[in-house]
């Protein structure tokens, strides 16, 4: 399931990140990648620096583990800090899977569901597609600054090179409770019919069925 979220960060929030950024220190993107990863990645990362990202997860994971369409594809137990990845010309990720296992020791969180946030505006960079394979072909996605793509971490994806430009992204990763993938898509998919039939609806037998569907299943798919 590829879910795109198009209003995570607003304009105001995408400046101001945008100007933190500007004049930060970044450094090879390969220092946090895996032995696999590590020969098919080719980017920048923002360098540790307690204060800067504290400011900036503030704002970026502060908004998007309150939106709801987040909530509801990723069903999230936790969360990872994300990293600030900057591609310049001819800057690329080639294919990979995200490593299965994150964090460090004592902090270890499984990969299930990986997000792109997108911090600067297509117009300013040409190339630099996340091309996610599904199983309907590969997924080209570059998105407005502020929006954001979720998509399972287990995908065979990469980015497209950069040809012309900088791109500026955020990604971050969460265990979800619902490792299936498949059975995370199914229990998207009820919830917004189930959303849609409480607000239209919110007396009716048909909600109070798919309502109860809905709790059940997750209750019987969910981990914690």
């Amino acid at each position: 399931m590829l879910v795109t979220i198009p209003d995570v960060l607003d304009a105001e929030r995408i400046r101001f990140i945008q100007a933190q950024l500007s004049g930060a220190r970044f450094v090879d993107g390969k220092l946090s990648a895996g032995m696999t990863a590590q020969r098919v990645k080719n980017n920048e990362e923002l360098a540790a620096d307690q204060k800067l990202l504290e400011q900036l997860n503030n704002i970026v994971m502060g908004s998007l583990i309150k939106h709801p369409t987040y909530q509801s594809a990723a069903l999230p137990a936790r969360v990872a800090a994300p990293f600030y990845a900057r591609y310049n010309t001819g800057m690329t990720y080639g294919d990979h899977v995200d490593d299965a296992i994150m964090g460090p020791a004592g902090q270890r969180y499984r990969s299930d569901v990986s997000t792109t946030v997108f911090l600067n505006a297509p117009s300013e960079y040409e190339g630099g597609e996340l091309v996610i394979r599904t199983a309907f072909g590969e997924q080209k996605v570059k998105l407005e600054a502020g929006a954001a793509v979720v998509y399972p971490s287990s995908s065979l994806h990469h980015v497209a090179a950069v040809t012309h430009g900088t791109r500026l992204v955020a990604v971050t990763w969460a265990q979800s409770m619902v490792r299936d993938p498949s059975r995370r898509e199914l229990l998207f998919g009820l919830n917004e019919a189930r959303e849609s039939l409480l607000q239209s609806q919110p007396d009716s037998e048909a909600s109070r069925k798919l309502d109860i569907s809905y709790s059940n299943l997750f209750r019987m798919w969910a981990e914690l």
